[in-house]
């Protein structure tokens, strides 16, 4: 037998065992963390760890980092460094956030809550053609056991209501999606999973709903309010509201000029009414700031710098379509990723805490993430460089480094449940009654 035969047998016979293992389970929720260990390498051996996914388009990600077996053949990412690939550092959950589409200017979707984000993990030789040396699968979902997922076609509502196991009381929150037309339901099933009735709503192009529109009424979000507290499990008072972007704008009039809202979450919005302007009873209440898109940059990955196209809130003569919100009744968190390249997020958060503060408000409390961009979403899933806009109809840069966007992540998804808690009283008897 050859040399090279005999090293292919041993070779063959170190692969196979070799084992790459997913803790505490190969099926958990969307936001929640795994532990990937490997066993059974060569002392001090030398492998790449890949994960590849496809999203609800077929568009695939993937990921790649190198590391350095122990003295025994283990790796464990919670505690052994990346030397390499992707990212670098100890990051457990680095494979999942540093993975990249195969086309440029990709944002991984999976706006069904009922299709997992399935991800593959495999082990590879580093040397040569990168033999696969062992690999398992991780089901991702983004609707727990038990959480009954409803469509809704009620009155003018469109929409999906998500609603959690057990007999409750829980707190409801109202999640919004409107730029887009089409409705994306990973919020609010996950939180549905974490204890919340949830009801996620669009504005337009999702069902029977007009596909483009002019003006945005408030009374639409009245009327989803209205339903959400009618539903039978929904203990608060009040809903909470959440969302991200243009439409943090619309959640910021919400809480502003309707009743029943004790707890808002905005997140990389703006301060004053955007792009579309807002009525309410058929009076409009707040004209729309407008955006000057030849101020768009483009840069050489192909991708826009849109930060500036954004006209000045606060000059003079845009100040009406600033949100008052100092007459808001209900509590605010307002989160802000310092290198939003969407628009200047922070500057935004500063004024809004300002002025509450001259208002003698303290009804409000506020976050911000440095190296963070615009689209901070539930943690582990793919970080979004760039993408589509749909107001510039262009792909643009969001901002941020993957790593310290992933950090943020996981920080305000916490964060966002803790302050719903606390602050979306709930009332056993409302329930009890209503059953």
């Amino acid at each position: 037998m050859s040399s090279v035969k005999r090293g292919n047998l041993a070779s063959e016979e170190m692969s196979s065992q070799v084992r790459l293992r997913l803790l505490p389970s190969a099926r958990c929720l969307f936001d929640e963390p795994i532990q990937v260990k490997v066993s059974g390498l060569r002392s001090r051996q030398v492998v790449a760890l890949r994960a590849r996914s496809t999203d609800e388009r077929g568009v695939v990600f993937s990921s790649s980092a190198t590391y350095r077996a122990d003295g025994s053949g283990k790796i464990d990412l919670v505690s052994d460094p990346s030397l390499s690939g992707s990212y670098v550092g100890v990051e457990p959950m680095g494979l999942l956030w540093s993975m990249r589409p195969d086309t440029l200017h990709k944002k991984f979707q999976i706006k069904n809550s009922l299709n997992p984000h399935v991800v593959r993990f495999s082990v590879h030789e580093e040397e040569g053609e990168g033999r696969m040396l062992a690999e398992a699968t991780n089901e991702r979902i983004l609707i727990g056991d038990g959480v009954i997922r409803r469509p809704v076609k009620e009155g003018n509502i469109r929409g999906v209501l998500f609603t959690p196991p057990g007999r409750g009381p829980f707190p409801a929150v109202l999640e919004l999606y409107i730029l887009g037309g089409a409705l994306s339901e990973k919020r609010a099933s996950l939180l549905a999973s974490r204890g919340f009735v949830v009801l996620s709503v669009v504005a337009y192009g999702h069902d029977d709903m007009p596909r483009n529109i002019k003006e945005l009424h408030l009374d639409y979000f009245e009327e989803a309010i209205q339903f959400l507290k009618k539903q039978d499990k929904v203990g608060s008072k009040g809903v909470g509201v959440l969302t991200i972007s243009k439409t943090g704008d619309v959640a910021l009039s919400i809480a502003s000029y309707l009743p029943d809202v004790e707890a808002t979450v905005w997140i990389n919005g703006c301060c004053a009414n955007t792009a579309l302007p807002l009525y309410y009873k058929k009076s409009q209440i707040l004209p729309a700031l407008m955006f000057d898109l030849s101020k768009m940059i483009p840069t050489e990955s192909g991708a826009n710098m849109v930060k500036n196209v954004l006209h000045n809130p606060l000059a003079e003569e845009n100040k009406a379509t600033l949100v008052p919100i100092e007459q808001a009744k209900g509590r605010f968190l307002f989160a802000a990723a310092e290198d939003d390249l969407n628009w200047d997020t922070k500057a935004y958060m500063d004024e809004m805490v300002e002025r509450l503060k001259h208002h003698g408000k303290e009804n409000f409390e506020s976050v911000s993430y440095p190296g963070a961009g615009h689209y901070l979403e539930p943690p582990y899933g793919p970080y979004c460089p760039s993408s589509f806009h749909w107001l510039a109809c262009k792909a643009v840069l969001w901002g941020g480094g993957a790593q310290s966007h992933a950090a943020a992540e996981v920080h305000l998804w916490k964060k966002i449940q803790e302050f719903f808690r606390a602050h979306l009283s709930v009332d056993a008897a409302q329930t009890i009654a209503k059953l």
